[in-house]
């Protein structure tokens, strides 16, 4: 039997974008252009080469998100993962990252999994607790933040650099595990990838789909909420230092008057 790899991810706004929060305190993702996590990217490279490495696996990438998410799918097929499936209803619509593990975890029971790999955080919630929520729900093992991860037999093995240690790690399939942007550069899609991604398979669920009933996930079912959202403050005219000979001081006296020395 095939290893079965699933990375899980994400559909996020540009972060060179104009990002703000809609009326209902939810981020408004109308409104600026949507991507393919960047953190996720490593996540799904690393599948790649587990793949590789292993010579008979599948990789299906999952997400949860709305119509438009299927572009972060398509990129993540355009690098080489087999198929994809898109978990998308309105009433997902202000889910936590509770939330989104519960229906994570339901997705994953659906398809069938040997190992689940993750980013280590998204890059506009940036939470990176969803990978340790989603091993609780399924019952496995966890290794988390991973540098470097391999796949042998029926062990997955990883190494997680700390500021004063590295760790090495490893547990037994199936389970799920979550790599850094340390992990190894993600390829770019090629044009033969692009094309062909167009043709591989895209399951669409919904919460009828996995059983989970709409007041348990959304905004009504979300275990935090945003009490309150403001407008970061407009930047400010710097300070200039005129340099008649005097610049140095100045620019010292300025530096210790913001606590900077």
């Amino acid at each position: 039997m095939s290893l079965r790899i699933v990375v899980c991810v994400k559909y996020v706004p540009d972060a060179t974008g104009d990002r703000r929060f809609a009326d209902d305190t939810t981020t408004d993702r109308e409104s600026v252009d949507g991507l393919l996590s960047e953190l996720d990217e490593y996540g799904v490279e690393q599948a790649l080469r587990i793949a590789e490495a292993s010579g008979d696996a599948e990789v299906t990438v999952v997400t949860v998100g709305p119509d438009d998410a299927k572009d972060a799918l398509r990129k993540a097929l355009s690098m080489g993962a087999d198929k994809a499936v898109h978990v998308n209803d309105d009433d997902i619509h202000g889910t936590d990252v509770l939330g989104t593990s519960a229906i994570l975890a339901k997705a994953l029971e659906s398809t069938g999994y040997d190992l689940v790999v993750c980013g280590m955080a998204s890059t506009d919630g940036s939470m990176g607790v969803l990978p340790a929520l989603l091993a609780e729900r399924l019952g496995v093992p966890q290794l988390t933040l991973l540098s470097e991860v391999t796949v042998e037999g029926g062990t997955v093995k990883g190494r997680r650099d700390g500021d004063t240690a590295t760790e090495q790690l490893e547990a037994a399939l199936p389970a799920v595990v979550s790599v850094t942007d340390q992990s190894g550069e993600a390829r770019y899609p090629s044009f033969k990838g692009i094309m062909a991604a167009k043709k591989k398979p895209v399951q669409s669920l919904d919460l009828d789909d996995l059983g989970i009933e709409a007041d348990e996930v959304g905004l009504a079912g979300s275990w935090t909420a945003v009490d309150a959202i403001a407008a970061r403050p407009a930047r400010t005219a710097g300070t200039i230092v005129k340099d008649e000979g005097e610049g140095g001081r100045q620019l010292a006296e300025f530096l210790a008057a913001q606590k900077f020395v």
